[in-house]
């Protein structure tokens, strides 16, 4: 039991060095993505990795609230759309059935009644 106690113990100092590692890597990440944006605020500073997950906090959230507002916007459109398309079928089918009676209309005269013939 005390050999393996003393494998946990040389495999603790390993496991944090590879989870601060990875934390390191992907905050290193996130620097790189972010700083076009942000370089240009503080160019010569050194970037903490707190300001640089403050930073990437405040660029998601704007991200976020842009994509909101282009959702309503297409939802706004596809309901104008819908209600132009409505709006459309009504008018269509109204002035089809003013030119289906028409042409009932005409059936029924006795001066169309001939047969045109184009010889």
């Amino acid at each position: 039991m005390t050999l393996f106690f003393f494998f946990l113990q040389l495999r603790k100092p390993l496991v944090e060095k590879l989870r601060r590692e990875r934390i390191n890597s992907s905050i290193e990440q996130l620097k790189s993505l972010l700083s076009p944006e942000f370089l240009k605020q503080q160019p010569d500073s050194k970037l903490e990795k707190a300001h640089i997950l403050e930073m990437t906090v405040c660029v998601l959230r704007r991200l976020q609230q842009q994509n909101q507002q282009q959702r309503r916007l297409l939802n706004h459109i596809n309901k104008l759309q819908s209600s132009s398309n409505n709006n459309l079928r009504e008018a269509d089918f109204s002035l089809l059935s003013s030119t289906v009676q028409t042409s009932i209309t005409k059936e029924k005269s006795p001066v169309n009644s001939a047969v045109w013939r184009p010889w």
